[in-house]
This record gives C-alpha cells, sequence and structure tokens, in this order.
C-alpha cells in the first residue's frame, strides 16, 4: 500500500463536472489542496469514452458550457471533440492538470466522525497497488452511469447475426462501414446521432425502435450569438445567449406540463413539414407527452435529411429475432443489415459505484434524501454533481460547485469540521418521492430504485428547476435548520507516524 496523503478535497472524476469542480475551487477557495482521481487515462469524461461517428451535445453549448469559461466556437451543438478540447483548455487555464491522478479507480469510501474525514480507497492500475487518501471533503463528479458497459436488452437470436455486432460505448477505431447497410436498434440520442453520421458513407442505415421520440431540429448555430458577437465582448455575448437559452429552454419545459397537447402539436407539424404527416404518424408521434422523456435535439434537421435522401430509414415495430443476415419485426418487416448497432442505453451506477460507509456501517442510498439536489441526509461532508434531465447537465453542475464552495468556506469561518443535512422534526412525516419524478426514460426507470429519494418539501426536493436552485445556491442561508455544523477544529495532533501528511504539505505537493 502507498504512503497515505491528506486533502482537503478529493474530487471523484475528471470530466465536465470534475474539472468544472476543480476550476471552481482554484477560483473560490484557492487554499484548499484536492486532488482529482480519475480512472481511465485522460481527461473528458463521457466525451472522451464515447468516440461513435457523430458523437455530439444534444444540448447547446451555451448553456452547456461552463459558468466561467465563454464558448467561443461558431457551432452552439457541437462534437465530441470540440467539446473535450473545451474541456482540456478549462484545467489547462486554470491550472488543475497536475492535480489529476490518472489511472486511479475509486473502490471505496468510509467516514470517520471522530477524525471527521473520508478515507478514500483507490487502485493505482498502473502500479497495480491499493492507495489510501484521506480529505476532510468528499466531491463526487463521476457521472451516473456505468463506464465498463451499456445496457443491452434481450435480443433473441442476436448470437446468431453473422456481421459485426456493436455496442456505441465500446466503437473500434478501425471500423468501416462504407457502401454497407446498417441496422440501429433504439431511438434515443445515441441513434438519432449516429445514423444521420453514418448514413453519409454507408449504403443505408434503419434506425429500429420499439416506440417513437420526440425529434426537434434546431440551427447548429445560434444566429442571435453570432450577431451578438460582432459588438459585444465574448464574456457578455456568451452571457446573453446563455440566459436566453436557459429562459428559453425553462419555458418550454414548463409548457409540456401545463399545456402538453400544443407543444406536442408544434414538434409533430415540424416534423412533417420535412417528411410529410404521415410519415410523422407512423415514425415520430410518441404515445406520451414531451419531456415525459428527454427531446432528442437534431442539428440543422441532418436526421431528417438523410431520411429524405434514402439513406437513412425508420423501422417502427417490435423485434421478434435476429437473424444472419438481419432484424425481422413481428410485423412481418424485414430489416437486411451487414453491421448491427445495439444503441440501447445506459446503465446507471450510484455515484460511480463506489462502496461508501460510515463510522464502519455501510450506507445504502435508497434510505438516503436528497438535500438541494447537491448532498445526502445524515452523510457528512459529501457533495455530488447529478445534472438536470429538462436542461444542460453542466448548468446544475456550475450551481453545486459554487455551494461547495460557500459551504467550505463558510466551514472554515465557524471551525467546524463537519456539516451534516438531518431532517427536522418538521420534515419527519413528508411524503417521500423518488430521486427524479415525471421523467419515465428506459435508463432512468430500470435503476431508480437504486437511488436516493427526495422529500415533499424544501430543502429536500430535487427541483431539476435552475432558477429556484440559483436562489438556493446564491441567496438562501447555509444554516437552514436543516444543515447543521459540528465537529469543531482542535489543537493540531502530533503526525500518525509518518503515515499521513499534513494539509500544509497536501498543498504544496499538489
Amino acid at each position: 500500500m502507498e504512503r497515505m496523503e491528506h486533502f482537503d478535497v478529493v474530487i471523484v472524476g475528471a470530466g465536465v463536472s470534475g474539472i468544472g469542480a476543480a476550476c471552481h475551487l482554484r477560483k473560490k477557495c484557492p487554499g484548499r489542496s484536492f486532488v482529482i482521481l480519475e480512472n481511465r487515462d485522460a481527461i473528458g469524461g463521457t466525451w472522451d469514452l464515447f468516440r461513435y461517428p457523430g458523437i455530439r451535445s444534444d444540448s447547446d453549448m451555451h448553456t452547456f458550457g461552463y459558468i466561467f469559461k465563454p464558448w467561443l466556437s461558431n457551432k452552439a451543438i457541437a462534437d465530441g471533440p470540440a467539446i473535450r478540447a473545451y474541456v482540456r483548455e478549462a484545467a489547462t487555464e486554470y491550472d488543475v492538470n497536475s492535480r489529476i491522478r490518472f489511472r486511479h479507480e475509486v473502490a471505496s469510501a468510509s467516514w470517520s466522525t471522530p477524525d471527521a474525514r473520508w478515507t478514500v480507497r483507490a487502485t493505482n492500475r498502473d502500479s497495480g497497488s491499493t492507495v489510501e487518501i484521506t480529505c476532510s471533503f468528499l466531491f463526487m463528479c463521476s457521472g451516473y452511469y456505468n463506464y465498463n458497459e451499456g445496457h443491452l436488452p434481450e435480443l433473441p437470436g442476436l448470437e446468431r447475426f453473422a456481421g459485426p455486432v456493436l455496442h456505441p460505448q465500446a466503437w473500434p477505431d478501425d471500423l468501416d462501414y462504407a457502401g454497407k447497410r446498417i441496422a440501429v436498434i433504439g431511438s434515443g440520442a445515441t441513434a438519432m446521432t449516429l445514423v444521420p453520421a453514418m448514413a453519409e458513407t454507408a449504403e443505408r442505415v434503419t434506425m429500429i425502435q420499439r416506440s417513437a421520440t420526440y425529434v426537434i431540429s434546431r440551427p447548429e448555430r445560434d444566429a442571435i450569438n453570432k450577431r451578438l458577437r460582432r459588438f459585444l465582448p465574448e464574456k457578455l455575448a456568451y452571457a446573453l445567449t446563455r440566459w436566453k437559452n436557459i429562459l428559453w429552454q425553462m419555458y418550454v419545459y414548463r409548457r409540456t406540463r401545463v399545456a402538453p397537447d400544443s407543444i406536442r402539436s408544434r414538434l409533430l407539424n415540424e416534423a412533417s413539414e420535412q417528411l410529410g404527416r404521415d410519415y410523422v404518424e407512423k415514425h415520430f408521434t410518441p404515445s406520451y407527452n414531451p419531456w415525459d422523456q428527454r427531446l432528442c435535439l437534431i442539428p440543422d434537421g441532418d436526421l431528417f435529411k438523410a431520411i429524405q435522401r434514402g439513406t437513412a430509414a425508420v423501422a417502427t415495430g417490435t423485434i421478434a429475432e435476429i437473424t444472419e443476415t438481419g432484424v425481422d419485426l413481428t410485423s412481418g418487416e424485414q430489416v437486411e443489415a451487414d453491421i448491427l448497432v445495439t444503441a440501447t442505453g445506459l446503465q446507471l451506477a450510484v455515484f460511480g459505484g463506489v462502496e461508501f460507509s460510515m463510522d464502519g456501517s455501510p450506507v445504502h442510498f435508497p434510505d438516503r434524501i436528497n438535500y438541494k439536489g447537491i448532498m445526502l441526509s445524515d452523510l457528512p461532508n459529501l457533495a455530488y454533481v447529478f445534472g438536470y434531465v429538462n436542461a444542460s447537465w453542466t448548468l446544475r453542475a456550475d450551481l453545486t460547485c459554487a455551494y461547495v464552495c460557500r459551504l467550505l468556506n463558510r466551514m472554515e469561518e465557524l471551525g467546524m469540521r463537519q456539516c451534516t443535512p438531518r431532517l427536522r422534526e418538521e420534515d419527519r412525516d413528508m411524503a417521500i418521492q423518488p430521486w427524479i419524478v415525471d421523467f419515465s426514460s428506459g435508463y432512468f426507470a430500470r435503476s431508480m430504485h437504486l437511488f436516493p429519494k427526495q422529500g415533499d418539501r424544501d430543502p429536500w426536493r430535487n427541483t431539476q428547476n435552475y432558477l429556484q436552485d440559483r436562489k438556493i445556491v446564491f441567496r438562501d442561508p447555509l444554516e437552514d435548520g436543516a444543515l447543521t455544523f459540528s465537529n469543531p477544529e482542535t489543537a493540531p495532533q502530533a503526525a500518525d507516524s509518518g503515515k499521513h501528511t499534513t494539509a500544509q504539505e497536501s498543498r504544496s505537493a499538489a
């Protein structure tokens, strides 16, 4: 086992959330020591893992970008390599690269109340040794899905297919699909990206879906941002575009809750203008209301254009079986294919699959209640980033990071080593709800039983509302009767036989 170190903050994950957290700490908590533990070989998280054709954001980059770093590209809907470069630029600009320890797979985290610290245990994948690091605050920025494998439902006859079978989460670098017939099973954001991208060189790409998904086409470039940048400084143009998009997204989402039929008609009419009413009724008319599941964004109607050209198609129905040469539907329709892509979704993982314990007892997350979408009941000095399901992930990530910085600074002011959300007496009888409500996407529905819960009142709600969350983070008092500060600092203790470095030593080393 390697020598144990101590840091003020350990960040788990070097993706969009983890790099954002590090940048926030550098700006707002400059005296804090921290380290980032990243399982993979590079910065980027999702945007480094997924390398399938056409990989891109399904959110506009003026809201998906960091609040502290303007997105300066002309493309508002960006591809994976551009996003990966943007995150790397942020890490360089805020000098956090030296704080990252790659190929460190976090296995467990245990809290000690007497010591007021977490002990994080990880495997150094280069040396194979176990690493233990202690920290005063643990910040989980590992995303919400299993990086090792995607979701693959039972597909009868899959083993009979004669050609390559691929999952987008494990895309090969050397796949040649030019002139090939491709069947893509699934109709989520990944499939909507893959189909038009592969259709540029493939003979034909068919998207096979059990049921329809709402699809919305938006310009790849933001015309208003382009005009603003002609006359205003980059930061101001970015901020104004960001707010314009935030407010518009919130308005649309609100309309889907109060007037779903109106939004439904608008979405279907827009698609019908491109594909015709009959095609849309058959393949792009879901049985649920808009935003009961996530809308699929396509830039400049690329999917619709591929269908119009005849290089892409949609087949809707239940799969009867996979054959050697393609996919048979129960309707009798047959889709011939040389390559099969299973764009069948993600598997969620609660806080990166890390095992947590507190004072020797395992932590069972379904027993915990969400606190402000940032912390969990009765779990000290732990925060997590979990983005919005109805807006850009990074909007919530930025707010969470700002709150954590505010909290760390307040603990230092009070001379307290521990902060813990605890249910108040008036909260004991509140109704308990799933972590996410009013969202029925399959990858969430399959795993919600593994996640913490939320309450029916503040501060225990998971609001999914950016304006409400801004108020919580920047205006509401930290001492709200639910968040308790305890475990006051004591006189410094002598070093424990050289097993721990001091916080000051770690700051210097970092």
